[in-house]
């Protein structure tokens, strides 16, 4: 009898690490569903399958027909949204308000949905792809005070990390639910002097879901010391 593929469901999947996530997962023998806000072409990888769908939205008929029924190994909550910089005066609520229902109520959304798939995984896991501006510790401290980050980013990475925290109580002993800061990587998204491969991030999360360690939950620095919450 064949092995069952794992399945990996991957947001944010059409560039960026989102991309090399569902090439470093296909490379090492998994399925992927790809997820992208608007349709792609470019997905042309054996046992991938592509599908529409934007995260600020309840799961479509078209995301949960290309999951089926199969048990989901893994989901990657990479898709990601912020804001330009700004002064106080500046700073848009919408524009919070909006970074929050992407990168918090997004990833909620879609656990909701397939946690009948992930629980039937012998070792699933929720992977939310995060950012160590998201560390209240940090923050607190000044580590990041010469940054320009914006309000909207922070404060809904922050949110995001609760959420992690909240689903690991929730699924303990069930789900493995991380906190996954990539490092700086060269993107349309990263830093200025950002210069880490995202394909080196991707090999680095696929291998580290092959290990072991079933601590739930995690806030990882991938190739680097884990972060304080």
């Amino acid at each position: 009898m064949t092995p069952r593929r794992r399945l990996a469901v991957i947001t944010g999947a059409g560039r960026g690490l989102g991309k090399s996530l569902v090439d470093e997962f296909s490379d090492a023998g998994w399925a992927v569903v790809a997820l992208t806000r608007t349709p792609t072409t470019s997905v042309d990888r054996q046992h991938v399958m592509a599908a529409t769908h934007d995260v600020r939205y309840e799961p479509t008929a078209e995301l949960m027909s290309a999951i089926g029924n199969r048990p989901v190994d893994v989901l990657i909550n990479n898709a990601a949204q912020g804001a330009p910089h700004a002064k106080l005066g500046g700073i848009a609520a919408a524009g919070v308000l909006n970074a929050v229902d992407v990168n918090v109520a997004g990833p909620l959304r879609l656990v909701q949905a397939l946690l009948p798939q992930l629980l039937a995984a012998p070792a699933p896991a929720v992977i939310n792809v995060t950012s160590r501006l998201g560390s209240v510790t940090a923050q607190a401290r000044g580590d990041y005070s010469d940054l320009s980050t914006s309000y909207a980013y922070k404060i809904s990475k922050a949110a995001q990390n609760m959420l992690t925290i909240s689903l690991a109580q929730d699924l303990s002993g069930r789900v493995r639910c991380w906190a996954v800061h990539p490092g700086k990587l060269a993107t349309g998204m990263g830093q200025a002097d950002a210069s880490k491969d995202p394909r080196v991030a991707a090999r680095e999360l696929r291998e580290l879901l092959d290990s072991e360690d079933r601590t739930s939950p995690r806030f990882i620095s991938l190739g680097a010391a884990d972060l304080a919450w």
